[in-house]
């Protein structure tokens, strides 16, 4: 008998597809769709385990084990799949010269997501894995909403009660709105709308923070055996930064937009030092820059991820130091060994990835 397990289910469903099919050509519409949820199980899967695609919509659960996602990395996952559906849209709508109504009316389409915490069970049938549960057929009846009718949102994310309170999530700060679904075979439902196109739309209008290659001085390249998703999500939790990282006691974090992104403030404790990291860009699943002031000064990072051969991730850190000829010299100093702290870091994370995943 399969176990009951206790986890996250996520559904990334195509806002508006069955009436934008219903009256489009079929041919050109079902390329889009293909396109599209191509991006969309891309983003979603290593953080997630792929269910099952459903037509115009992705079902997900939680991996179980050390590296479960948190309320930081899920809420990041959910705007890297937002963001990278979006460019995705805008690219095919900017770039088609087709006339038929399908190709017309991509601007018409949108995402939401599902996020819901339950039990369920893992079943095999003729070969697949099959979830069962209460809990699966709870987050399949939000497909079926009144978001959209009470608020006007069209890209958002709906968090039920369960899901917000094991994540621990600030409403508050995350400007999200209380909402309440019922159906007559699961009850009532309470959760919580956060506004992922608003999101994504204010994130478009920050100025980037980047440090390109070749630019500043290049700290690391380490590959690693798991996708930028799950990657990131080690890279970037505290908890599991105190795992692989090397001399370090304690990671706090503190982040005044409810979750890490712009703004979160790290201070990283080595031994009898401390190290503050203020993030200034955040990208996920594909780059972050912050700030790091320690002993030597302030130094700003970009870490950015790029996906390698089938499942793996190239890890590339590049730094550039405040201030002028002096600081850049007095960074070069240091940099053979701030690059073997990097390969030690490397070494334990692919060590601890292998591990855990492999």
């Amino acid at each position: 008998m399969a176990a009951v397990q206790q986890g996250c289910l996520v559904i990334g469903d195509i806002s508006g597809y069955s009436r934008y099919v219903a009256g489009v050509e079929l041919e050109h519409s079902q390329d889009v769709l293909a396109d599209l949820m191509t991006v969309l199980v891309g983003q979603m899967q290593g953080l997630l385990q792929l269910a099952n695609l459903e037509g115009d919509a992705v079902f997900c659960y939680e991996r179980a084990g050390q590296g479960a996602a948190d309320g930081g990395t899920l809420l990041a996952m959910l705007e890297a799949a937002y963001d990278a559906f979006a460019r995705r849209l805008r690219l095919i709508d900017r770039h088609t010269t087709c006339e038929c109504a399908a190709c017309r009316l991509i601007p018409t389409l949108n995402l939401k997501f599902l996020v819901h915490h339950g039990a369920f069970v893992v079943h095999e049938v003729a070969g697949r894995s099959e979830l069962l549960g209460r809990d699966v057929i709870l987050v399949h009846r939000l497909l079926k909403n009144a978001v959209t009718a009470r608020t006007a949102r069209r890209g958002y994310a709906l968090f039920t009660a369960p899901c917000l309170q094991r994540f621990a999530l600030d409403l508050w700060a995350l400007e999200a709105i209380e909402h309440v679904e019922t159906f007559d075979d699961v009850g009532e439902v309470r959760g919580a709308v956060i506004d992922l196109e608003a999101r994504w739309r204010r994130e478009q209008d920050r100025r980037a923070v980047y440090l390109a290659p070749g630019e500043g001085l290049s700290v690391a390249e380490i590959d690693l055996p798991a996708p930028p998703a799950l990657v990131w999500h080690y890279l970037t939790t505290p908890r599991l930064r105190m795992v692989w990282q090397p001399d370090t006691v304690r990671v706090e974090e503190r982040s005044p937009g409810g979750v890490r992104g712009v703004g979160t403030v790290n201070h990283c404790v080595h031994g009898s030092h401390t190290i503050t990291e203020e993030i200034l860009d955040w990208k996920p699943f594909r780059y972050l820059t912050d700030r790091s002031s320690g002993a030597i000064g302030a130094m700003l990072f970009t870490t950015e991820l790029s996906p390698s051969g089938a499942d793996g991730t190239r890890v590339s850190v590049r730094m550039r130091p405040d201030g002028g000829p002096s600081a850049l010299a007095a960074a070069r100093a240091v940099l053979p060994e701030l690059q073997a702290l990097y390969r030690e870091a490397g070494q334990r994370l692919r060590t601890l990835l292998e591990s855990a995943h492999g």
